[in-house]
């Protein structure tokens, strides 16, 4: 069950009459050596410390080590919960989860990087709120987190998840195709229709510039990681009405590799373009160090 490219996963899947998460699934077995009942079983670790996060980051009171983050996740939930949301139930419920993880992150909590820390709000926002909205349990998130594993895989192999090195669509944009693969997944969508809406994601993003003011992943990551939740509800929405991605999802990866590598250091988390570079960004950058 081996693979590197999204065309030899959707291969395997036709071959064998798998859907990706089954086909990631039997890929950790041969792998690890481990039963499947062991590979869900670590799986499950990682959704509880997923849900530990967002429960936290939405009732409690925190607050990032630098002071530049923290209790905006709960103002986006109460607010939902007071008024009739603009974004809808759905949506502001996943962006509110996404930004209590980054939140939880930046003050030092325990979160699961998916695929980074700095892009960690997207896949647990996603898939718990898509979980909590369809009344489906943690077998569906198990195959959730399988499938956006395979894409995450598949994107660490041809490009990069760093945004160091690609800019900040490598790191949220790469959780949005995860989450966006997955809850294609979750809600009965076929493979090829799981990779449509990971590029998709990929595509909303393009060139997404990595820019931490004072060089913490704390602003304007936690917006982005909003941002991404968004986007990945959005293409897999798309994906399931039967929207293609004109590009394929290998060539949209490669693209995403190549842009990220001709953009300047300065928008790739060196901290000194972007919004970090500003005045008031570097009026923080001062304060705190």
């Amino acid at each position: 069950m081996n693979f590197t490219k999204g065309e030899e996963l959707l291969a395997l899947c036709r071959e064998h009459m798998l859907g990706l998460h089954e086909v990631m699934l039997r890929r950790e077995v041969e792998l690890t050596g481990l039963s499947e009942a062991e590979v869900k079983a670590k799986l499950t670790l990682s959704l509880e410390i997923m849900k530990r996060a967002t429960e936290r980051g939405l009732t409690a009171d925190i607050k990032s080590v630098s002071g530049l983050i923290g209790g905006d996740a709960k103002k986006v939930r109460e607010h939902s919960e007071r008024t009739k949301s603009v974004c809808g139930s759905l949506m502001s419920r996943a962006i509110s989860r996404a930004m209590a993880v980054l939140e939880v992150n930046a003050a030092m909590g325990k979160i699961v990087a998916a695929p980074t820390a700095g892009s960690s709000g997207v896949v647990p926002g996603v898939l718990l709120t898509v979980a909590e909205e369809f009344a489906l349990d943690d077998a569906a998130l198990i195959k959730g987190l399988l499938t956006a594993g395979a894409v995450g895989f598949i994107i660490t192999r041809n490009a990069t998840v760093s945004g160091a090195e690609g800019g900040c669509q490598a790191e949220t944009g790469s959780a949005a195709a995860m989450a966006a693969a997955a809850v294609v997944e979750m809600m009965g969508g076929s493979p090829p229709a799981a990779l449509h809406a990971a590029a998709i994601c990929l595509q909303n993003v393009l060139g997404l510039v990595c820019d931490p003011i004072a060089g913490l992943v704390e602003v304007p990551c936690e917006h982005r990681n909003a941002l991404g939740a968004a986007n990945a509800l959005i293409s897999a929405e798309m994906a399931l009405a039967g929207v293609a991605s004109i590009i394929p999802f290998d060539e949209v990866v490669e693209a995403m590799y190549r842009v990220g590598h001709s953009l300047p250091c300065e928008l790739r988390e060196t901290a000194l373009g972007g919004l970090a570079g500003t005045p008031t960004g570097q009026r923080i950058k001062k304060v705190l160090f």
